[in-house]
């Protein structure tokens, strides 16, 4: 009976072959585009909106006085498609709307910032408003769904098209993908569903700051 070999040469005896094997995987790889294709993976959604890149690196100095809390993402990535419903009760998704940029604004009657902010909202829309731009405010209240309007005619908004999901899913969805954290919740989206910018929070979307912003990401004067 052979005796066990000893650990030590074990290694030895293993090291060349080892060795050899990784210098035919490196040049393997490197054969065919380099190592770092072994672990680089690319986001089918990030490089669909690889051509947004530009844009909101020129969009970042503008962040700034009353929309200084918009976060623009380094790498622009379509945001997840979202289902709520249109102002006849139809059912609709957020990719219905490609084509033209959105400003995406959840929004419910129990949010007290929600009452300043939607008349802002209002006008903004009726300031950039059009074929290729629309405030897409959508209520998320689960109940009293007369209410919503109610309170629209309150604050003065006439501008805004009365869309809604009164199941909230839609906040949990873009809760789920790190995109809403309370109420109000604002995504800024172009005409590819690329995500430009991302706010937590209220803010004056009728200030020539936001007018700025919004101006440059449609390639306008504000």
């Amino acid at each position: 009976m052979t005796a066990p070999m000893p650990a030590r040469s074990l290694l030895k005896a293993l090291a060349g072959p080892l060795l050899m094997g990784a210098i035919l995987l490196g040049a393997s790889l490197y054969a065919f585009g380099g190592i770092d294709k072994l672990f680089k993976t690319t986001s089918p959604d990030v490089a669909a909106c690889s051509a947004a890149q530009p844009l909101a690196a020129a969009l970042k100095p503008l962040a700034k006085g009353e929309v200084a809390a918009l976060q623009i993402p380094k790498e622009p990535a379509r945001l997840i498609d979202l289902s709520f419903r249109m102002p006849d009760g139809r059912d609709t998704t957020l990719s219905a709307f490609r084509g033209k940029a959105v400003l995406v604004n959840l929004w419910a009657t129990w949010c007290a910032p929600c009452r300043h902010e939607m008349p802002a909202l209002d006008r903004l829309q009726q300031k950039f408003g059009g074929a290729d731009f629309e405030v897409v405010a959508i209520n998320i209240d689960t109940r009293n769904f007369d209410k919503p309007k109610q309170f629209l005619d309150e604050v003065g908004v006439r501008a805004l098209a009365q869309y809604a999901d009164p199941t909230a899913k839609i906040f949990q969805d873009l809760k789920a993908a790190g995109r809403a954290f309370g109420m109000p919740t604002t995504i800024l989206l172009d005409r590819n569903g690329c995500e430009l910018a991302t706010l937590a929070g209220p803010a004056e979307w009728s200030s020539p700051d936001a007018f700025a912003f919004i101006g440059k990401a449609l390639g306008r004067a504000p």
